[in-house]
C-alpha cells in the first residue's frame, strides 16, 4: 500500500514501525474512494496495536468520508487497536466538531504523531 490511488483522488502512504502503523492520506475522501480507505486501513488492523491517520494533505471530507472513519474507529477499537488522527485542517476539524465526533477520535496535536 505504499503509493495507491483511487480514481486520482485520494492517496495513501503508509509507515510501520513495530506495532504502529501510520497512513498519511492526501486529497480528499469522499463517496466513490471512501471504501478504497476503509479496505486498505482495515487489513492493517489485526497486525497492529495502534494505526495514525495524517490527514495533513486532506483537503475535503464528505459524509461517506466521515462514516468511513467511524467504521474504521468501530473496528479498530473491538480489535483491540487505538486509531488516532493527527494533523486536522480546519474543515476536517469543524466538521467533527459540528458532528460531535472530535470527542469520539483520539486526536493528537501538530506532527503528534508518536513513535514507539
Amino acid at each position: 500500500m505504499s503509493e495507491a490511488t483511487a480514481p486520482n483522488r485520494l492517496t495513501l502512504d503508509l509507515e510501520r514501525s513495530g506495532d504502529t502503523a501510520i497512513v498519511r492520506l492526501s486529497g480528499i475522501l469522499v463517496a466513490g474512494v471512501h471504501n478504497f480507505l476503509y479496505t486498505e486501513v482495515s487489513q492493517l488492523i489485526p497486525e497492529s496495536k495502534r494505526i495514525v491517520l495524517d490527514l495533513t494533505e486532506l483537503a475535503h471530507m464528505d459524509s461517506m468520508g466521515l462514516g468511513t472513519l467511524v467504521r474504521l474507529y468501530v473496528s479498530a477499537k473491538s480489535a483491540g487497536c487505538a486509531l488516532e488522527l493527527v494533523n486536522l485542517g480546519p474543515r476536517i476539524r469543524k466538521l467533527l466538531g459540528v458532528t460531535n465526533l472530535l470527542s469520539v477520535f483520539a486526536i493528537c496535536g501538530e506532527q503528534g504523531i508518536r513513535m514507539p
